[in-house]
């Protein structure tokens, strides 16, 4: 589970959830008031969010990154827009994926900054305007932001994970909600359902009678992935580990043995040796995701370790496959309207 999101928050409410209640109740007051009052500045290029109702991994990042490679197909310049978790520069900072740090800028950030420039910083209306004048994009990606970013979004994104829903349905802190639906929905142009199962139908149905269209999407391992008739000890600190693994095993690897550890986490170098250590005395290969090869290339992986590593990638195939277009289409028209109201 993600770090931030204890497992009861995704399973049936207890009595935990019912014992923090009152909290959630001002928690979501709170979020509610500051999602209708937020002054958002307007910018001068299109703004696409890809957020999510929840704490915790939905597969935002590799959406967004679906999404950029769409629109240089046609034919326009996207950058991405990140706060960067646990990021610590205090001005707009352009990613450089060769020489920042995880610990820096983020480690979903170095993804991204492989596909298109990123600015990371808290202030996204100023990170916009360093993409626009230094990088001359002129389609803006922001990943996450939905709830909290004081800028106008011309078309809102959110992912839902079909397998965990939106967990017990409560807010923060008795519930991995970030906002109550109701609320969310308000500022919602779309949701995208991401992979299979039924833990997503209720929060689907409630996005339809409100009359959001709703989009379809799963994660495939990339063909370029040559997990297949290995075996491995299989390791991941992100929101859902275990769909990590069963996507090892969609690759054609046997996971023999498994490690979670929590959302965005740096590695030690004992707990690197421990794995190295354990993968050699049962005969197995290490394999990751590739937001942990990120932290572990810019940390404290050596170079003997980084070579034992097989990394994951994965793609994001959307049902029908125009639904991209689409999307940013509707991103470019709604901001065209925009422009024309002034």
């Amino acid at each position: 589970m993600a770090s931030e999101a204890p497992p009861f928050w995704w399973e049936e409410p207890d009595w935990r959830a019912l014992a923090l209640t009152p909290l959630s109740a001002i928690y979501a007051l709170v979020a509610g008031r500051r999602m209708r009052s937020a002054a958002r500045e307007k910018v001068e290029a299109p703004v696409l969010c890809v957020g999510n109702f929840t704490v915790g991994g939905t597969g935002k990042t590799p959406v967004a990154i679906a999404l950029a490679r769409q629109a240089r197909r046609m034919q326009l310049n996207p950058g991405f827009l990140s706060r960067g978790h646990g990021g610590s520069f205090g001005e707009p900072h352009i990613v450089d994926p060769h020489h920042d740090a995880a610990r820096h800028v983020g480690d979903e950030p170095l993804l991204l900054a492989e596909h298109a420039p990123v600015a990371v910083t808290p202030n996204r209306a100023a990170g916009a305007r360093l993409l626009l004048e230094k990088h001359g994009c002129d389609f803006l990606i922001m990943d996450d932001g939905f709830q909290s970013a004081r800028i106008h979004i011309d078309y809102a994104l959110v992912v839902v994970d079909a397998r965990y829903g939106v967990g017990n349905g409560r807010v923060i802190p008795g519930g991995p909600l970030r906002a109550n639906i109701v609320d969310q929905l308000v500022f919602t142009s779309g949701l995208l359902k991401m992979g299979e199962g039924t833990g997503a139908d209720a929060v689907v149905r409630q996005a339809a009678r409100a009359g959001r269209p709703i989009f379809e999407a799963y994660t495939r391992p990339s063909r370029k992935t040559g997990l297949a008739g290995k075996r491995f000890l299989a390791f991941a600190g992100i929101g859902h580990p275990d769909k990590f693994f069963d996507t090892v095993r969609e690759a054609g690897g046997e996971v023999a043995l498994t490690r979670s550890f929590p959302d965005h986490h740096f590695y030690g170098a004992d707990e690197l040796a421990e794995l190295a250590a354990t993968a050699r005395r049962e005969g197995l290969g290490l394999v990751t995701t590739a937001k942990d090869a990120a932290r572990l290339r810019h940390d404290a992986a050596s170079a003997d370790f980084l070579r034992q590593l097989d990394v994951l990638e994965i793609d994001t195939v959307f049902e029908p496959e125009h639904v991209p277009e689409r999307i940013i289409g509707e991103t470019l028209d709604a901001w065209r309207q925009r422009k024309l109201k002034g």
